[in-house]
């Protein structure tokens, strides 16, 4: 069975102490060793997973959990390897992944297949799942297909490159964003400025962090923020309501993953740092 993560309004945050924060808007514990893990968010009904092949492929598509024949009988997905080469088979199609490739597979598809090419170093791929109106081919979009930008300052410690992989300017898809953020060399801020967008939620996937550091990601309304300490591979869920922006202890990177009403990546109310409390 999945776990359900039922979120809550701006109006709950002030009344929630670390725990309830933690249980309502992150996910951790998402990547076990020969298992795959999934957790179904209420915030557009994005399904977020975790998956580590170690000897035995790991195999999912049934729809029971989503209440229709099968898993992606509605749906869409994108599957980002974040860890040793492993491959993705897509009903008898074979894909192959290296670290930091994404795969995205289309409505329709009857079953997956997960497999690490070394158990001793074993892939860990990370999922995000939408609803999906529309049939849209598979397709590997590899590291060096993924378009990038260049943003931030140094100066401003948030100099930083993001890299497009399942976007209309890359590899089209319903309704599903999703790419890979790595900070600059000293840098420690990202998604600056802060900003909301209404029309969008989001979840980041926090990775290639040391086991002693910590991403502070800081949510919430502009005018009552909170903030959640992050370990290496956990992920949080950013409502349409909230801000969100983070700064780390250490190196570290993130995969950014959004759905809702419209594809516009700057369809975006930035806020200014001066204005948050």
């Amino acid at each position: 069975m999945m776990r359900s993560i039922y979120g809550a309004s701006p109006g709950d945050i002030s009344g929630m102490n670390t725990d309830r924060l933690r249980a309502e808007f992150m996910v951790e514990d998402l990547f076990s060793r020969g298992e795959i893990r999934f957790v179904y968010t209420h915030l557009d009904r994005m399904i977020l997973g975790g998956a580590v092949p170690e000897g035995a492929a790991l195999r999912f598509g049934g729809g029971e959990d989503v209440g229709t024949p099968l898993f992606f009988s509605a749906r869409e997905m994108g599957i980002a390897n974040l860890g040793g080469a492993g491959a993705v088979t897509v009903d008898g199609v074979r894909y192959q992944l290296a670290n930091r490739d994404i795969l995205y597979i289309g409505r329709g598809a009857a079953e997956v297949t997960l497999e690490s090419d070394d158990a001793a170093d074993p892939a860990r791929f990370y999922m995000n799942s939408v609803p999906a109106g529309a049939d849209i081919a598979h397709r590997l979009i590899t590291r060096a297909e993924a378009k990038p930008l260049e943003l931030g300052e140094a100066e401003r410690a948030n100099k930083r490159r993001l890299a497009m992989y399942i976007h209309p300017e890359v590899a089209p898809s319903c309704l599903l964003l999703m790419g890979i953020t790595d900070l600059a060399p000293g840098s420690i801020w990202n998604t600056m400025p802060p900003h909301l967008h209404e029309r969008r939620m989001e979840a980041y996937c926090y990775f290639d962090m040391a086991d002693e550091d910590r991403v502070m990601h800081l949510m919430g309304r502009p005018e009552n923020t909170r903030h959640l300490m992050i370990a290496n591979g956990d992920a949080v869920l950013s409502p349409a309501w909230s801000i969100h922006m983070g700064a780390g202890t250490g190196p570290y990177a993130f995969v950014w993953g959004m759905t809702g009403e419209n594809q516009a990546y700057n369809d975006v109310s930035p806020v200014p740092v001066k204005d948050l409390k």
